[in-house]
C-alpha cells in the first residue's frame, strides 16, 4: 500500500455539503490519505469506508451525499463519484451470446445481460455515469499483427488441403474460447469424419479458422439467414450486440449528456500496452473509477480489469453483470483477487441501491 497521511476535516467548514444540519460538536473521524494527489483515496476506520471521490487538499472535504454513491461491496463499503466513473461493458456480442451460434439463452452471459438491462444500465444512466461498450472489433491490420498466443486463445481448425484424404482430420487445437466446440468435433468423429459431416467434395462442413475467419450464413430465430461475417471483425453481425442490448446502446447514444460510447479492442484486454483507444478516452474524460461487466469474467473482463488496476484506475467488478463458460472456480478466482487485491466486488442491486440513495438525498 502507498504511504498514507492522516487528515481531520474541519467540521465547522466542510468543503462539501453533507446534507446534514451543521453541528460544531459533531466528531468527524480522521481519515488516511492513500496515494498521491490527484490520484488518491481516503480511508475512514469508523465506520470502515474507502472514499474514491478524490477530494481536494488541504481539507479533503467529506463527500456530498447528493453527488456521490455509497456502494456496499463484499469487503469494505466504498464511495464513488458518478462524474469520475464509467460502466465498462465488455464483449456482450453475438459471437459470445447468440443462441443462433449455439450459445445458451439462459447461460451465464445472457443472464448477465439481463442484470445489465434491468439494473446496472438504468442505474448508471440515472446517476450520470458514463457507459462504455468495449468490444472486439478487428481490422485486417489487427489480424496481420495478431500474435500466435492470442490466435491460440480462440482455438482453431485448419482446413484440409485439396489433396487430403477424406479420412484425414482437420488440425484442431482444443483450447481457449472454443475449447468445448473443438472437443465435440473430435468426440463426434471418433477419429474419422462421418459422412454427414462432409460436403460433396469430402471436406468437413464446419471448418473454424480462428479470428478473422468467415463464419458464413447464420440462421436467425425467425428462420431468416444472415451473413455472420468474419469472426470478431468490425461491422459484422457476429461482432454486433444482441437485439435487446443493441436497443439499449442505441438509446444511450442519443443521450444529450454523456452518451454511450462504443470502443473497439484488438486483444482480450481493452487496456493493454502503452495506450489504447479506451485508455485514451478515459484519460481525456478524467475518468478514474471503472465498474466492469460483460463476458468472459475470467478472460476479457478479468484481463481488462487487471490492466486497469496496474495503470492506476479504481476497479469494481459487478459480479452478477459478468458471465463465463469456464468452470466455477475460474470466476471464484477472479472475484477473490478483485475483492482483496485489484479493487472491489459488488452487485447490480447494490449499484441500484446506491444510486437511489443519492437521488433521495437531492
Amino acid at each position: 500500500m502507498a504511504p498514507s497521511s492522516t487528515v481531520n476535516p474541519n467540521p465547522s467548514n466542510p468543503s462539501e455539503d453533507l446534507n446534514e444540519p451543521s453541528n460544531s460538536s459533531k466528531i468527524i473521524p480522521s481519515r488516511a490519505v492513500i496515494g498521491k494527489v490527484p490520484n488518491h483515496w481516503l480511508h475512514s476506520s469508523s465506520p470502515p469506508t474507502f472514499d474514491l471521490t478524490r477530494p481536494s487538499p488541504p481539507n479533503y472535504g467529506l463527500p456530498c451525499s447528493r453527488s456521490s454513491i455509497k456502494l456496499r461491496t463484499t469487503t469494505t463499503p466504498i464511495i464513488i463519484s458518478p462524474s469520475l466513473s464509467a460502466l465498462v461493458i465488455i464483449d456482450m456480442q453475438n459471437f459470445f451470446l447468440s443462441p443462433c451460434l449455439g450459445r445458451s439463452a439462459d447461460g451465464a452471459g445472457n443472464k448477465a445481460g439481463q442484470d445489465l438491462l434491468q439494473k446496472a444500465i438504468p442505474a448508471a444512466r440515472k446517476a450520470g455515469i458514463q457507459i462504455i461498450w468495449l468490444n472486439w472489433g478487428l481490422t485486417d491490420k489487427d489480424i496481420e499483427d495478431m500474435p500466435p498466443s492470442t490466435r491460440r486463445a480462440f482455438g482453431f481448425e485448419a482446413a484440409l488441403d485439396k489433396e487430403a484424404d477424406e479420412t484425414d482430420l482437420p488440425a484442431v487445437d482444443a483450447h481457449g474460447v472454443n475449447q468445448a466446440a473443438a472437443e465435440q468435433v473430435l468426440k463426434d468423429k471418433d477419429g474419422v469424419p462421418h459422412a454427414k459431416d462432409l460436403t460433396e467434395n469430402g471436406k468437413p462442413k464446419r471448418i473454424y479458422k480462428g479470428l478473422g475467419s468467415d463464419i458464413g450464413p447464420v440462421k436467425l430465430e425467425d428462420g431468416a439467414f444472415i451473413d455472420g461475417g468474419r469472426l470478431l471483425m468490425r461491422d459484422t453481425w457476429n461482432a454486433a450486440l444482441p437485439p435487446t442490448l443493441n436497443t439499449s446502446y442505441e438509446e444511450g447514444v442519443q443521450l444529450g449528456h454523456k452518451p454511450d460510447i462504443w470502443i473497439h479492442k484488438n486483444r482480450m484486454s481493452g487496456l493493454w500496452g502503452p495506450s489504447t483507444p479506451c485508455t485514451e478516452f478515459l484519460e481525456r474524460e478524467g475518468i478514474r473509477t471503472l465498474l466492469f461487466a460483460g463476458v468472459n469474467t475470467d478472460q476479457c473482463v478479468g484481463g481488462s480489469l487487471q490492466d486497469a488496476f496496474t495503470k492506476g484506475w479504481d476497479c469494481i467488478l459487478l459480479s452478477d453483470a459478468c458471465g463465463t463458460t469456464s468452470p466455477e472456480f475460474a470466476t471464484d478466482c477472479i472475484e477473490w483477487n478483485c475483492a482483496r487485491t485489484w479493487g472491489f466486488v459488488t452487485k447490480c442491486a447494490d449499484l441500484e441501491q446506491g444510486v437511489e440513495g443519492m437521488m433521495k438525498a437531492r
